[in-house]
This record gives structure tokens, sequence and C-alpha cells, in this order.
């Protein structure tokens, strides 16, 4: 049943994709703001702080491609989506991109007509037990109750795992990472499951995180980015490259400190050519020559993102591990500005 609703979702936002028009951009900036398809609240990544701010790993890329199109970081409405509602959200225009720990996969690409931009965050999908249970490896779960978000990757994942195992295991359907926490730590399951960033993130939030452990075992490839529509290939541009504007940065060692520096000129032709200083990539996004400038002064470079957000000194601790950038180990790598 649980893998007909997931497809059930697929269908529905396949019939609205195409609806809106090719004209993104222009919509953006007559609204005068960007229209961002976001969590419903995940500590780290995306969720609106005591004072109603949003903050997180991928608010910053809402903001960034808010200041590359219209030069202002607030320029935001971050609209919450849960797993079931953000597909159909994005294919009627309902917002503008969505960058929401969404999974790249084939059906999602090519059956419902989106374009993922990139990889912002590797991650594979975990499980998450209570430490008193003892249980030191997820091929120990044999006949758990789990608690699974409907309609997702991990849903279907899950499935694979415990049937190649020869195990068994009773769902719990949830909507939302709230709804989870506190299914979980009522006891309605036993285990909770999903990508490994997520369960680190929820740990984070419990008034006890070290009663909680966090098995071994990677059970899937997740490969997570912003999303946007077909058919609107100067929309798709813009949020690709301002992703890898933020990845490149770092890896020339472009800093929000030291951005306004660099962009009166260096000796290396890649920095000059991203920042503006060469060239003119900018125009052909139909972007200001500065705009990288001005999205690296907001909000800092890739490194600058995942350590404020969900680096090793939050209460997230995520290593970098394979978001790393390449030349130290990880996958991470930008096509280059030339």
């Amino acid at each position: 049943m649980k893998t007909s609703v997931f497809f059930g979702t697929l269908a529905a936002a396949a019939m609205v994709s195409g609806v809106v028009s090719a004209q993104t951009l222009d919509q953006v900036r007559d609204r005068g703001e960007l229209l961002c398809g976001s969590n419903t609240g995940l500590a780290g990544f995306g969720a609106p702080d005591s004072s109603g701010e949003w903050q997180g790993f991928d608010v910053a890329m809402c903001r960034a491609i808010a200041v590359a199109v219209l030069g202002d970081p607030t320029a935001v409405e971050f609209i919450p989506l849960t797993t079931a509602r953000r597909f159909t959200a994005l294919a009627s225009g309902e917002v503008d991109v969505l960058v929401r720990n969404t999974t790249w996969t084939f059906s999602r690409d090519v059956d419902l007509a989106f374009e993922f931009t990139g990889i912002n965050y590797y991650d594979g999908q975990g499980f998450m037990i209570p430490r008193e249970l003892g249980v030191a490896s997820a091929l120990d779960l044999d006949g758990a109750t789990v608690c699974i978000q409907t309609g997702t990757t991990t849903e279907l994942n899950l499935a694979d795992f415990f049937s190649s195992n020869t195990m068994t295991y009773e769902p719990v359907p949830i909507e939302t990472n709230a709804e989870a926490q506190q299914q979980y730590l009522a006891g309605a399951c036993d285990v909770y499951t999903t990508d490994t960033s997520g369960l680190a993130a929820t740990r984070a939030s419990f008034e006890d995180p070290g009663a909680h452990v966090i098995l071994p075992e990677v059970v899937s490839k997740e490969p997570l980015g912003p999303l946007v529509r077909h058919g609107d290939n100067q929309w798709g541009d813009i949020v690709r490259w301002t992703l890898n504007a933020l990845i490149s940065a770092e890896e020339l060692g472009i800093t929000s400190a030291n951005v306004m520096e660099m962009a009166n000129g260096t000796d290396v032709p890649e920095v000059n050519r991203l920042l503006g200083f060469e060239g003119e990539l900018g125009a052909q996004l139909g972007l200001e020559a500065d705009w990288a400038v001005n999205v690296l002064s907001a909000v800092g470079n890739y490194g600058e993102i995942f350590a404020r957000n969900i680096g090793e000194d939050t209460p997230i601790g995520l290593a970098r591990g394979l978001n790393a950038q390449w030349t130290d180990g990880g996958l991470l790598y930008s096509p280059p500005f030339r």
C-alpha cells in the first residue's frame, strides 16, 4: 500500500507539471520575492528560529538564489512543505524552487519532469534507536516497529533493506519530522529511519541526545539537491550556477570576508571570471556581473554555510565526509567557470 501512495504522489505531480510558464525569472523579479519550498522544520537544514527567522543549510541556498536574482537575501518567502505536498507545489507554481533535502532519482527527474540542479548534500539512509535497547546493528532489527515518512525514497529503501535481509518490520507512517519525533519519543516505534543527516538533526533537538544511537549501517545513496520545473532552462541555470558558485568559491579560497577585495581582481583567471572582474558570465545568466560577489558576501561559500549550520561545532555535529571538497577526499566538485 505504501508503494502505491508514493507513486500516486508522483502521478499527481506529473499531471500538473508543465502548467506553469517558463518565465520564472521574470515572475520572481515582478513579485520582488522568491518562493522557496522548504522543510516543515528540520534543525540545521530548514526551520524558523525563536524569532521566526528561517535558518539552516537549505535556507542559505534559498537566500543565495534570492541574492543572485534580487540582490536581497531577505527577499524570500519560505513555504513549508510536507513530503506528500512538495512535488505538487513545485509543479503547480506554488513555489519557484524546492530546496528541501530531496533525493535526486530517475522518476523524479524524468517522470515528474523536474530538473535537479546539482547536489548540495551527499547523504544516505540510516536508523536511530534508543540506546537502552542495546541494538548495535540494523541487521538486528527483525520485527521492529519503524517510524517512516510516507511518500519518500526512504519508505521504499526500508522495504528493500528488510526484504533483502529476510527480516520483517511494522511501519508506523508519519508525515513530518516533528510528528516522527513525537511518535519515536513516545515509544510508538522502536526505530526512526530517514537520511542520516536528518537523524543527526533530529537527535540534536532531543532533551538527551546521548540516549539515542544512530546505527552504523547506511543503506542507500541519497543525493540531495535543489530542483526546479522542466522547460525553463534559464531559471534552472541560475539555480545550478548559484550552487556551483558556493562550491567553487570554497575551492578557490573565496570567503564572505575576502570576496570584496578579490572582486577587484586576482592573478587567478577563474576567480576573476566567477566574480565578474573578467568576462560576461553574469550577462549570460541574465544577471548582474557581480551576482556571485553579492551571493558570497551575503551567505558565504559552501564550507562557511556547512560549518555555520550543520558542522562539527554545531549541535547537529556533522563531519564533512563525502561533502568535503574533491581536493580533500570528498565528492564536492563544480564544473569550471569559464
